[in-house]
């Protein structure tokens, strides 16, 4: 499986890589739980609806989302 990054995406990954290791370390496992069930896991999956349809979001903070699209 092709991990892909958007470019804001990238830089927030790197901001976090930077300044929060915390956040950092929860994105890494949401990533790779992503990897092995993009559909159930921690960080409350949900389908996205609208312009988004087919994608997914889980929930990295109270504020911050992991979206996402298993494409293949």
């Amino acid at each position: 499986m092709n991990l892909v990054f958007a470019d804001r995406a990238w830089e927030d990954y790197l901001h976090w890589q930077a300044n929060d290791t915390t956040i950092l370390d929860r994105l890494n496992g949401l990533i790779e739980e992503c990897r092995r069930d993009p559909f159930r896991g921690t960080g409350k999956p949900e389908l996205l609806k609208g312009d988004l349809k087919g994608w997914w979001s889980r929930r990295i903070t109270l504020e911050d989302r992991l979206v996402y699209r298993i494409a293949g």
